[in-house]
């Protein structure tokens, strides 16, 4: 990883369509591959990475460096973001520049979901604050599978460290960024041993029936519907869950996260009592196709105070709550 090849600076444009890759000087860099790639739409480096930090990957605030996974194989690659807004990617491989440009989602362009909605109640105010967010994806399917399990009814500390004991767990080395898991190295585990990590028995012997049982890397090439009830016939996996690994495992926005704990506390705060989580449901159906990436949204305009709504937290709710009830 570490030899200093000669290698190819390439410029990949990515504005309309698909990249197309033109001659360019040669550079000297640790990694052998350089691409230069513009992405599609509004697209901000350090917004979408802020929250990108696990076992595969980490990012300093200007450059993201992550593990990915090619046929079995890791491969290191980093991105960083110039001021024109083109992406820099270094990387072993070809292939590993484009499994980086999936991560990253430089391609799935977000202008309509701006457009469309610049004038919702809810989103409006936030979009231009937010508008070059895009979720990264994890290194594997099977990857944000374990996040959907490990993240539910518990903190997203609590949940990454879960998630972070399991992946190192399951890499077969102790370099600093390990590589994703597959379904091959987690099926090797049995829910006892999972459980030793932090998952409940029943989360982990999920984990593990999935990881025999289905091959998650090709579930993005079925329909949306038929993933998600494919995932629910599982015991322990509801919509969440799903939306977890629609956004995170398969680039997908049209399934949301209903029931995250942010959003039941963004929609106690409007209603000025305590929710359920399949009550968010309603918050996101206006958003339809979009409903994940709103999703996303959402949680970041909350945190950021840019919804139109007070400063909400779960005693405000409860107390609200419970004066309705006294009355």
């Amino acid at each position: 990883m570490e030899s200093l090849l000669l290698g190819d600076a390439r410029v990949i444009e990515g504005a309309s369509g698909p990249g197309r890759i033109v001659s360019g000087p040669t550079r000297r860099e640790p990694l052998s591959v350089h691409a230069q790639i513009r992405p599609r739409g509004p697209y901000s480096l350090r917004l979408s990475c802020r929250l990108a930090g696990d076992a595969t990957r980490r990012f300093d605030g200007a450059r993201l460096t992550a593990c990915v996974l090619l046929n079995g194989r890791p491969e290191l690659a980093t991105a960083s973001q110039r001021r024109d807004g083109v992406v820099e990617v270094d990387a072993e491989t070809d292939a590993a520049v484009e499994r980086l440009r999936f991560v990253l989602a430089l391609d799935d362009d977000h202008s309509e979901f701006l457009r469309r909605f610049a004038s919702d109640p809810m989103l409006g105010r936030s979009l231009p604050h937010l508008a070059g967010l895009r979720p990264l994806r994890t290194g594997t399917v099977c990857q944000a599978v374990l996040r959907a399990l490990a993240g539910q009814l518990i903190d997203s500390r609590r949940a990454r460290a879960i998630e972070r004991r399991v992946v190192r767990a399951a890499a077969p080395d102790d370099a600093p960024l390990c590589r994703p898991p597959t379904a091959a190295t987690l099926a090797r585990f049995s829910p006892a041993e999972l459980c030793r990590f932090g998952l409940s028995a029943r989360k982990a012997a999920t984990l593990v029936r999935l990881c025999r049982a289905v091959d998650l890397e090709r579930l993005g090439a079925l329909p949306a519907d038929a993933v998600a009830a494919r995932l629910e016939r599982e015991r322990g996996i509801g919509p969440w869950s799903v939306g977890v690994v629609f956004i995170e495992g398969l680039g997908r926005f049209d399934r949301g996260l209903v029931g995250d704990l942010g959003l039941v506390k963004l929609l106690a705060a409007l209603h000025g009592r305590w929710v359920e989580g399949w009550e968010t449901a309603e918050l996101l159906e206006p958003y339809c196709e979009w409903a994940g990436l709103a999703s996303v949204y959402l949680l970041a305009a909350r945190r950021g105070g840019l919804l139109p709504v007070p400063r909400d937290d779960v005693r405000r709710a409860r107390a609200a709550e419970a004066r309705l009830a006294a009355a």
